[in-house]
């Protein structure tokens, strides 16, 4: 009877053993919460993700458009630049707004700014054509960094002027960084059939 009892107890143990190996193979393997592991062959940046930045402006959503074909594109970070205080969604209130900031050289503040940059080689910048200029939000986040030795690659929606000389414009905020002079501006009743003008253009970029 004893050595039954011994034998019940030994059987138990084994079995409460091999449960917890069991348990201990499934929490490490196959959850990817749990894979910290990285991979060395990529760029990263601040947020820990590609070596390259579509950032971008949008006020009717025509930028944002052609801001994630360019993602889906590069596989680059998406990050859009808002302005704490909205603009007007009547389109002839906007304007207004945008020419006073322009005519003031105002600097919009933005909510949200990244704190650093430093892991992006190049950076997408996109921005509608407003008054032949930038947009003033576009001054407030290029002025906040140091871009030298980045390449920017500006992007635009326009309404018929492209992008008039907004490309020198952030060459001269950015006097140290490579910006690409064959940028991308699309008439911004033309975005929604760009996806594959936006594709090829990516693609002749070389990146």
């Amino acid at each position: 009877m004893r050595k039954r009892l011994i034998s019940v107890l030994l059987a138990s143990a084994m079995a409460l053993a091999l449960a917890a190996c069991g348990q201990s193979g499934s929490s490490t393997g196959t959850d990817g919460g749990a894979d910290t592991s990285t991979d060395e062959g990529t760029g990263t940046d601040a947020s820990g993700g590609s070596n390259i930045l579509v950032a971008y402006f949008s006020w009717s959503g025509n930028t944002e458009e052609m801001a994630t074909y360019i993602q889906e594109q590069t596989g680059g970070d998406l990050y859009e630049i808002q302005p704490v205080t909205p603009y007007p969604e009547d389109y002839n209130e906007c304007g207004d707004v945008a020419l006073e900031e322009r005519d003031n050289n105002a600097r919009t503040e933005i909510q949200e700014l990244p704190a650093d940059l430093s892991g992006y080689d190049t950076l997408f910048i996109g921005y509608p054509n407003w008054n032949a200029d930038l947009p003033m939000p576009l001054y407030t986040f290029l002025e906040e960094y140091d871009l030298s030795g980045k390449t920017i690659i500006p992007f635009t929606t326009h309404g018929g002027s492209g992008f008039s000389r907004t490309i020198d414009t952030i060459a001269e905020l950015e006097p140290d960084a490579q910006v690409e002079e064959d940028g991308l501006a699309i008439s911004r009743n033309a975005v929604p059939d760009a996806e594959g003008e936006v594709t090829d253009w990516v693609s002749g970029l070389g990146i």
